[in-house]
């Protein structure tokens, strides 16, 4: 069993994102691991003169990824790039410089939007970043998800015409995850 700590970008309460987020991980492909959806809305804007007295809610972030796994990003696309709030969690688990708590821990990267093409632009933002932090990140296959009728089903499940494309997903980065487990 691996424990994946799950990062979702938005903090809107009928976010498309986070709803996909809680469908993926009950695909069965998932069956047998441990989910755990990070809590990023609290944290504080990220401010360089914390850092050596970082916010409960900063070391509580960071005692997640280190005990974790892997991590999944499941971000939506603002403005052709990540949303700040993502960025922000980020940089409060990655700091002070030499005590990131997400050096190592193998990544997957996916979202959905109302756009064609999903979330392609925000997902190659974050994969830049990943690369600086030391995530192996899964390369292969990339998921540009369009948020359509049907995707989550009313019972939070992936939608039967997505499950095969979304659990071949997952199941890839699991076998990343695998890889890399110490």
């Amino acid at each position: 069993m691996s424990k994946i700590v799950v990062v979702v970008g938005s903090l809107r309460a009928e976010s498309f994102n986070r709803q996909f987020a809680e469908a993926l991980t009950r695909l069965p492909a998932g069956a047998g691991h441990e989910f755990t959806f990070a809590d990023i809305g609290s944290l504080p804007l990220y401010d360089q003169d914390d850092d050596g007295d970082q916010a409960e809610s900063v070391k509580a972030l960071k005692a997640l990824i280190r005990g974790s796994d892997g991590v999944i990003f499941v971000t939506p696309e603002y403005n052709r790039s990540i949303p700040g709030v993502l960025k922000n969690a980020i940089d409060n688990a990655s700091r002070p410089y030499g005590d990131s708590a997400w050096a190592g821990k193998p990544a997957g990267v996916i979202g959905v939007s109302i756009g064609a093409i999903g979330t392609a632009l925000s997902q190659q933002h974050l994969r830049n970043v990943l690369a600086y932090l030391d995530m192996p990140t899964l390369g292969a296959p990339e998921a540009f998800i369009q948020w359509k009728d049907g995707l989550v089903t009313a019972d939070g499940t992936i939608g039967e015409q997505s499950a095969g494309f979304v659990g071949g997903w997952l199941e890839n980065f699991l076998k990343l995850v695998d890889r890399h487990k110490g």
